[in-house]
């Protein structure tokens, strides 16, 4: 037996200085793909999705890819660069670095010029600056293929060891992403969480990884290393070989497809046959229990030609399983293992292979082990392969878990939209395994217009469809039939792939999309044929894609355990019910404002159709992730409320619609800016108890501005922002829903332990030093534009400068709703500055004199400005800025303001500081389940600093 120890297969430092920093990785969602609509290509495609992986630390625009080259099929991993991020940036706040992303492909390894043509198209072959790429292979074919790629693309394959890589690959996605390892048992996938580290305890390692592929290795991992404790010759390439000479099936799909419509029990003989179709209770076999793999036909005397085709697929697929299942749980029990994950390209989230397995294992335990499985089965090899060049410096900084996200939006909209005359979108499909001609890559006035020609309303059917195909036909669990017809999966036809020059989308006026949104489908777009959904078992995945977020907040108590939802759509169908329905009933009015947003020549009917066609296709599009989450709850994983609204919120960033209410924030932050001397004076005329009460009701009356909540909405029916600012503050009394204000202003007003016996001012005549605040730095977390910050935060936040406590305001780097962005906040801070001597002092880095203000005598905090890095409604802190990160460095308060910081998400989160929870709800539903309360109920939530561990349920909230 061969061992590997006191190796660390992901801490191989690079021959090459193309190096990858790894640092806040993440599964991404804007998959982009535009697969060909329905029928077979849109089922095979389901097989082949594996989501893409961010790399959002990586700066330097590497090529680097690498391959498992097996004897059944080619599995390939490459890294592509996104675009820096446009978000301006100034001395108050930094710009969020660019990344890249990790994409999966997988070939049939017999045709390896497909493979070849794909590299080459890609350009992969060139490294970053157009010199030779890196690229590391693993498996038998790297040997194999090695003269291949010498002299087609003068590339010589670095060859690394086959277990080492796929060790290497499982580690690196259990200990990084989140909801990769899932049981599954009768139809219903759970998925584990990696406790790895927690409190000491080490809840991963060992484990048992059993790798299928043409054959099975099983191997026993540890921290410290490896070593191949098992094994057997029957796998994937057994069962693909019997298929083939049983079935004549060629591909493994279709084998897997045909053994849907099977029954098992034509070709096996049961229990039940031995017994006369009674069980043998004696030792625990029921009737229906396998006795001999195709021991029925030797009891028949049949030919081959007596049986069914899908009955005998199905027959191998059971035997082939169950006999792995029994080697490896005899292997773990010997080893005394407790986890068993199975990997390699033969499951392929197929529900009936994982449903075999996992009974298999339980059964041989005797129900004390469970069968894991992987979203990444396949790649483990090639992903192990691709991290051998990753230098150990970059991966010592990456947290265990973190900004890995999976994210499953798969836009379809970059189809080139050709002249106006004809308003059609060409789509040129490949013939099987061909590569593109080059009219392929020309401009769409410049191809032959007379193939493949679609109106453009095909548009959104091929939008929702390619989504529609990711829905799972309908299994029944433990049985050899489905309820529903399965389509052939097997094409004649490959899918398109697109050139990296292609131009994504144009409008019927040739004005082309910003580049941001071109360039965030390239790479997807190309990938959109192969890589969507995998089949039958609902297991979907999206793409690790880049996202701004890269590390867990520093602040969290116990970060392993932090969970953001408070409402999971997947555990309760109620709450899953109502909050896929209230997103659809919220989806027409997104899609007018989506319209609206949109500058347009009213003279170009063209443009605006364009527009139109967009918005429907933005509404297609997530509408039919709705509809999956309705028909398959756990397709996306463990989904909250949170995932739900940043899925739509990326979804229109992928239709091209970067920010739907920018002019109505803009119009609101002027309107509030207006009033906000007169606000500020009034303020300024209470004394220090009084204020703070109507600061904190200010927050609470302004957090009512919410586009997000259909309620809300209808107030903008009714009235100017003034006057629902003004209505709201003068309805808000005491006590509220949640109301822990007494606790906050006690704590607010205390002071230093040196100054607590002679006073509470900023300057104490009796002390030589100021007394110092209660709080020496605050970080408010904002929410909406208009009253919700300028009437509401930003007061607050004066206040404390007034104190002298130093202040960062935080906001999305992206645009939600109407929510605030870190850049239009700092444009409104600035502005309101010129009408406010204290927010012009504050302001670091900003001269006085720049305001025409005066200096002031009074001593006052810094005021800074920070980008959380999301870009969704919600706040997950497993993924914040590292800009965040950095400011949260002496933080002794929190404010979290709003429904989606405060309480979608975080309403349980305990923090290492005070922190002070804020929040209008503005969803009967939300309030009911809360506190049993009602609409538009406010919350004031103060907890102090939590240094003990709180029990399970409870939190440290005054009361």
């Amino acid at each position: 037996m061969q061992r590997k120890r006191g190796e660390d297969p992901l801490r191989t430092r690079l021959a090459s200085n193309h190096v990858l920093d790894l640092t806040g990785a993440a599964i991404s969602s804007l998959d982009g793909a535009a697969a060909e609509s329905g029928g077979e290509s849109a089922v095979l495609s389901k097989r082949e999705s594996v989501p893409s992986i961010s790399l959002p630390r990586q700066c330097t625009h590497v090529r680097h890819f690498a391959m498992d080259m097996g004897g059944s099929l080619v599995k390939l991993v490459y890294f592509s660069p996104d675009v820096e991020d446009s978000l301006s940036f100034s001395a108050l706040r930094p710009p969020v670095l660019g990344g890249g992303r990790l994409h999966f492909r997988k070939f049939e390894a017999s045709k390896m010029e497909q493979c070849l043509s794909f590299i080459e198209q890609k350009r992969l072959h060139l490294g970053a600056e157009g010199g030779k790429a890196v690229v590391k292979a693993t498996g038998g074919g790297a040997y194999k293929n090695s003269k291949t790629f010498l002299e087609r693309f003068g590339i010589q394959l670095e060859k690394e060891d086959e277990m080492k890589c796929a060790v290497a690959g499982a580690n690196f996605l259990l200990q990084t992403i989140s909801d990769e390892a899932f049981t599954f048992t009768e139809g219903k996938k759970d998925f584990i969480v990696n406790k790895e580290g927690k409190r000491g305890k080490d809840e991963l390692f060992p484990y048992l990884l059993v790798n299928i592929g043409s054959g099975v290795s099983i191997i026993k991992v540890d921290k410290d290393g490896f070593e191949r404790v098992s094994g057997t010759n029957i796998g994937g390439g057994t069962f693909l070989g019997l298929c083939r000479l049983l079935t004549e099936h060629t591909d493994f799909d279709q084998m897997l497809a045909c053994s849907a419509d099977g029954d098992n029990s034509k070709v096996d003989m049961l229990v039940g046959d031995i017994y006369g179709g009674r069980d043998y209770s004696y030792i625990g076999l029921s009737s229906n229990t396998i006795a001999s793999s195709f021991g029925r036909v030797v009891m028949d005397g049949g030919s081959l030609l007596d049986y069914n085709k899908a009955d005998i697929t199905l027959s191998l697929l059971r035997m082939i399983s169950y006999n792995i299942s029994h080697i490896a749980t005899m292997t773990a029990v010997k080893h005394g293992l407790e986890r068993i994950f199975f990997g390699g390209y033969f499951i392929r989230g197929h529900a009936y292979t994982m449903n075999t397995i996992s009974f298999a294992v339980d059964y041989w335990s005797k129900g004390k082990l469970k069968a894991l499985f992987l979203r990444h089965e396949g790649f483990l090899g090639a992903l192990g392969a691709f991290l051998q060049d990753v230098q150990s410096r970059a991966l010592g900084s990456t947290p265990l878990r973190g900004a890995w996200i999976e994210k499953f939006i798969k836009c379809s909209t970059p189809r080139p939209l050709v002249s106006p005359a004809q308003k059609v979108i060409e789509h040129k499909r490949n013939t099987r395994h061909g590569r593109p001609k080059d009219d392929d890559f020309l401009q769409p006035g410049q191809r032959n217009k007379g193939r493949y020609n679609f109106t453009i309303s095909s548009l959104v059917l091929e939008t929702r469809d390619s989504v529609r195909a990711a829905l799972p036909a309908k299994q029944s669990v433990g049985s050899s039939s489905t309820t529903s017809d399965i389509p052939s999966i097997h094409s004649n036809k490959s899918s398109e792939i697109l050139d990296d020059a292609e131009i994504l989308y144009q409008s019927t006026t040739k004005k082309q999309v910003p580049g941001v949104f071109a360039a965030s489908f390239q790479d997807d777009f190309h990938d959109s044929g192969q890589n969507q959904t995998l089949g039958k078992s609902g297991l979907h995945v999206g793409v690790l894609h880049l996202v701004p977020a890269l590390r867990p907040f520093p602040l969290l108590v116990f970060p392993e355990e932090y969970e953001p939802n408070i409402i999971s759509i997947l555990e309760s169908s109620d709450e899953r019910d109502y909050w896929l329905e209230t997103l659809r009933r919220l989806n027409p009015g997104l899609m007018e404002k989506a319209v609206a947003s949109v500058k347009q020549d009213d003279n170009v009917d063209n443009e605006v159709q364009g527009v139109h066609e967009r918005a429907r296709a933005f509404g297609s599009a997530f509408a039919a992730h709705l509809d999956r989450l309705q028909e398959e709850p756990a397709a996306y994983g463990r989904v909250g409320l949170s995932e739900l609204l940043e899925m739509r919120e990326e979804c229109l960033r992928g239709f091209g619609f970067n920010d739907v209410y920018l002019e109505v924030k803009q119009k609101e932050n002027a309107a509030a800016l207006a009033v906000l001397p007169d606000l500020l004076a009034e303020l300024d005329g209470m004394d220090d108890s009084r204020r703070l009460l109507a600061l904190i009701e200010g927050v609470l009356a302004g957090n009512i501005f919410d586009w997000g909540s259909q309620s809300c909405v209808d107030l903008y029916k009714n009235g100017t922002i003034l006057e629902i600012y003004r209505n709201a503050r003068s309805s808000i009394t005491r006590p509220w829903a949640v109301d822990c204000f007494d606790d906050f202003r006690k704590r607010f007003h205390e002071t230093k332990p040196d100054c607590a016996s002679c006073c509470r001012q900023e300057v104490c005549d009796n002390c030589v030093m100021p007394c110092e605040p209660r709080y020496k730095k605050a970080l408010l977390f904002c929410d909406n534009s208009g009253a919700d910050f300028v009437l509401g935060m930003l007061p607050f936040a004066r206040q404390l400068l007034r104190q002298g406590t130093d202040v960062c305001l935080v906001a999305n780097s992206l645009p939600a709703i109407n929510d605030i962005t870190a850049g239009e906040m700092e444009e409104v801070v600035l502005l309101a500055a010129r009408q406010c001597e204290t927010l012009t002092k504050s302001l670091r880095n900003v001269g006085v004199q720049d305001f025409g203000c005066s200096e002031g005598t009074g001593r006052v905090g810094k005021l800074t400005m920070c980008a959380s890095g999301s870009g969704s409604p919600c706040l997950d802190f497993r993924r914040i800025s590292c800009e965040l990160c950095e400011a949260a460095q002496g933080t002794d308060l929190i404010v979290l303001e709003g429904m989606g910081r405060a309480v979608h998400t975080n309403w349980s989160a305990n923090f290492t500081c005070d922190t002070l929870k804020l929040a209008m709800i503005k969803n009967s539903r939300l309030a009911h389940r809360l506190f049993n309360g009602k609409i538009y109920d406010c919350v004031c939530k103060f907890e102090k600093i939590v240094t003990d561990r709180p029990e399970k349920g409870t939190s440290d909230m005054a009361n």
